[in-house]
């Protein structure tokens, strides 16, 4: 007889990762709108956002193929004086989790960084388990 398997920390990171890309790339769009109205020559700068929208819509598809594969699915988020309330569920099982305004902000200021192709080497913590260090 087999068990359902229950909810990994492989899939928790999904969904933080998930939750993160959705909040970057619309913070992205915003800029992208903002720029081209309040530049006279807004057109590099978009350019560079809008490829940077690219490498995070296909991070976001790769996301979402694990979910299709683990069936995952995030059915709720709501914003709280705290942070982000997500809840999901992951092979039948129900959980849920908050992301904290300061820990999103710090994460999607390095995400974006990493988009645009900046070098993020020194906001990588390197204390953990080797086999952990790039997984995010």
């Amino acid at each position: 007889m087999s068990f359902p398997e229950s909810i990994s920390s492989d899939d928790r990171m999904c969904v933080k990762k998930y939750i993160l890309l959705l909040l970057v790339i619309a913070a992205y769009e915003r800029d992208c709108r903002y720029m081209e109205v309040n530049l006279k020559t807004p057109g590099p700068y978009v350019d560079t956002i809008k490829l940077a929208v690219d490498r995070a819509w296909g991070d976001l598809k790769d996301i979402k193929r694990h979910f299709r594969s683990k069936g995952l699915k995030v059915y709720e988020q709501t914003n709280t004086q705290n942070g982000i309330q997500a809840k999901f569920m992951c092979r039948g099982y129900r959980s849920e989790m908050e992301l904290r305004w300061e820990f999103i902000t710090a994460e999607a200021s390095v995400l974006m960084r990493k988009y645009l192709g900046l070098n993020i080497s020194h906001y990588e913590d390197r204390t953990g388990p080797e086999e952990l260090w790039n997984k995010y």
